[in-house]
C-alpha cells in the first residue's frame, strides 16, 4: 500500500520535470523509468559485489568494469550538476567512450527484458539542474523491498491522466484485480496480455500469488516459471513496453516475455501458447484487411479491432485456456454479420462461463464508453451451458470525471457469486445476476446484451383522483390566504 510521503515524494519528482520543461506525462514517466533503471543496474552491481567479497570468487558478469565506475549512479549523484550532466551527455573517455545512458542501452540480456528493449530509447531530460534534482529526490526515496518499488511505480502509472492513441487507456486497477480474482491463475499458468501497454494485468497476476500463494514460492520449479515463462505480453508501442518491462521488474518479475510487435499483424505466428488470457484490447479503429493476419480473418472477416482480438485470443490460447477480456458493450449486440459470428464462436465453439455489464463511467476520465467483461474457456467443441450475466451498477467509486471514493460497490458481490454457479442458477431474472441458458441465447441471434434477457419489475403507482387534487390546492390556497390575512394584522 502506497504511503502518503511516498506519494509526495513522487509528486514532488512530477512537478520538477514539468516545471523543469517536461510537460508531455508519456515523456516523464519514460525518463523516470530510466533514472530508476539505472539505479538498480547499481544496486545489482552492489550485490554481486557483495557476494564475490563473500565468496571470495571473481564477480560474475559484472554490470560496471573497473573502468566504468564514472557511470554509476552511486558514484554521479555526488557529482555537481554539469558534471553529472556531462556523463549522461558526452562519451567518458574513461569507461570506453560510454555515457551513463549508453551503457545502461547496451548492457544487454544479462540485466533482464527491459535492457533488450532499450533500442530508441533517448534522453531528453534538457538541463543540468533538472538532472540532479531528480536523481538526488530519487536517491531519496527508500525502494529497498519489491512492495515499495511496485507501488511507487503504480502511482506514477496513475498520473497519466490522459487517454493514448488507437483507443488505448489505462484500465482500472480495481476491474483488472476483479478479473484476476475471478479466473484465480494457477501455479502452472502460463499468462498472456496481447495487448499489455504498462502490463497491469500481468502485475496483478503477479500480485495475486503473493497474496493467495505465498507457498508457492518455496517451490523452486515455480520460482523458474514465474520468473522466466508465466508473464508474457504483446505491444506495439515502443514506449509502453519499455515502461511495462520496468513496472513487471519492479514487481519482481526479471525476465518477463515481452514481444515489439503489433499483435493482429502478420508478424504474429503464436498459436495455442498461452493458458490465460487477460486483457483490455484497444476498442477503437479499423485496420486494412492487408495488414491483419490471414487467419483471424478466417474467424471473423472484419477489420474491427475489438473483434479482431477476439480471435487472435482464440488462436493464441491453448485448448483448455481461459480469457478474462474488456469488450465495448457493442460487440455484444451488435448486429453485422461479423458481430454475430464472433459471438457463435465463442458462445456456441467454445464455453462461454460469464458476462459481467459494466457502468458507463468506469473508464472515465478516459473515455465514457460502455463496457463489459466476458469470460470463456477455448475448448473447440462447445460447452456453453448456461451463461451467468452480472449487471454491475456500481465499483467504489463515482461514475463521474472526479471517480471519487463511494460506498457503493459491486465487484464484492461479483467475485462472490461467480464462484457459486450453483446458487446463481436459482436466481430470478429480476435479480441483479442470473443464468441464462444456450437455447434462448441462440434464439436471440447470439445477443449478449443483459438488458435482452433481464426482467424488470414495474410498481403500480396510486394517485389521488383528480378532484380531490384539487380539492387540496383550494385548501392549500386558503390556507397561504388566512396566513396573510394575519401577517396584514400585525403590521397594522
Amino acid at each position: 500500500m502506497i504511503t502518503g510521503e511516498l506519494k509526495s515524494q513522487v509528486d514532488k519528482i512530477w512537478e520538477a520535470f514539468w516545471t523543469g520543461g517536461i510537460s508531455n506525462p508519456l515523456t516523464v514517466i519514460e525518463q523516470f523509468t530510466y533514472l530508476l533503471f539505472i539505479k538498480r543496474l547499481d544496486e545489482e552491481q552492489n550485490r554481486k559485489e557483495k557476494r564475490a567479497l563473500r565468496t571470495k570468487r571473481p564477480i560474475d558478469k559484472p554490470v560496471y568494469q573497473e573502468h566504468q565506475q564514472v557511470l554509476r549512479w552511486s558514484s554521479f549523484k555526488e557529482d555537481a550538476p554539469q558534471v553529472m550532466f556531462e556523463r549522461f551527455t558526452q562519451p567518458q573517455e574513461v569507461a570506453d567512450g560510454l555515457t551513463v545512458f549508453e551503457h545502461m542501452k547496451s548492457i544487454g540480456a544479462q540485466e533482464g527484458v527491459f535492457a533488450q528493449l532499450m533500442k530508441g530509447a533517448t534522453f531528453m531530460i534538457p538541463t543540468p539542474r533538472l538532472l540532479a534534482l531528480v536523481v538526488d529526490m530519487i536517491s531519496a526515496i527508500n525502494m529497498d523491498d519489491r512492495d515499495t518499488k511496485g507501488d511507487l511505480y503504480e502511482y506514477l502509472l496513475s498520473k497519466m491522466a490522459t487517454a493514448g492513441t488507437n483507443g488505448q487507456f489505462r484500465t482500472p486497477r480495481h476491474i483488472i484485480k476483479m478479473m484476476v480474482e475471478m479466473v484465480k491463475p494457477q501455479r502452472d499458468e502460463i499468462i498472456c496480455d496481447p495487448s499489455c501497454g504498462s502490463a497491469g494485468f500481468l502485475v496483478a497476476a503477479n500480485e495475486y500469488f503473493h497474496e493467495k500463494d505465498q507457498e508457492a514460492f518455496m517451490d523452486a520449479d515455480f520460482n523458474t516459471h514465474f520468473n522466466a515463462g508465466m508473464f508474457n505480453g504483446l505491444e506495439f508501442d515502443n514506449s509502453m513496453v519499455r515502461i511495462g518491462a520496468m513496472n513487471l521488474q519492479l514487481h519482481g518479475i526479471e525476465h518477463p516475455q515481452l514481444h515489439f510487435m503489433d499483435a493482429l499483424s502478420e508478424d504474429n505466428k503464436i498459436e495455442e501458447q498461452y493458458s490465460l488470457i487477460l486483457a483490455n484490447p484497444p476498442f477503437k479503429g479499423s485496420l486494412d484487411a492487408d495488414s491483419v493476419e490471414s487467419s483471424l480473418l478466417q474467424t471473423v472477416k472484419t477489420k474491427k479491432t475489438e473483434l479482431l482480438f477476439l480471435a487472435l485470443m482464440l488462436r493464441m490460447m491453448k485448448l483448455g485456456g481461459r480469457c478474462a477480456v474488456i469488450i465495448p458493450d457493442g460487440v455484444l449486440f451488435g448486429s453485422s454479420k461479423a458481430h454475430k459470428d464472433i459471438r457463435k464462436e465463442i458462445i456456441e465453439n467454445q464455453k462461454l462461463e460469464a458476462v459481467v455489464s459494466m457502468p458507463s463511467g468506469v473508464f472515465k476520465p478516459y473515455a465514457g464508453v460502455s463496457t463489459a467483461v466476458l469470460f470463456f474457456t477455448k475448448t473447440n467443441s462447445g460447452g456453453t451451458d448456461k451463461v451467468w450475466f452480472y449487471d454491475m451498477k456500481a465499483d467504489g467509486y463515482s461514475l463521474d470525471d472526479k471517480r471519487t471514493a463511494v460506498q457503493a460497490n459491486d465487484i464484492p458481490d461479483i467475485i462472490a457469486r461467480f464462484h457459486k454457479p450453483e446458487e446463481e442458477a436459482k436466481r430470478a431474472r429480476t435479480e441483479q445476476s442470473f443464468m441464462v441458458p444456450l437455447a434462448e441465447i441462440k434464439a436471440n441471434d447470439w445477443d449478449l446484451s443483459i438488458n435482452r434477457y433481464k426482467e424488470i419489475v414495474y410498481e403500480e403507482v396510486v394517485y389521488d383522483a383528480p378532484a380531490d387534487i384539487i380539492q387540496a390546492i383550494k385548501t392549500l390556497d386558503q390556507e397561504r390566504s388566512n396566513a396573510l390575512k394575519a401577517l396584514e394584522e400585525l403590521m397594522r
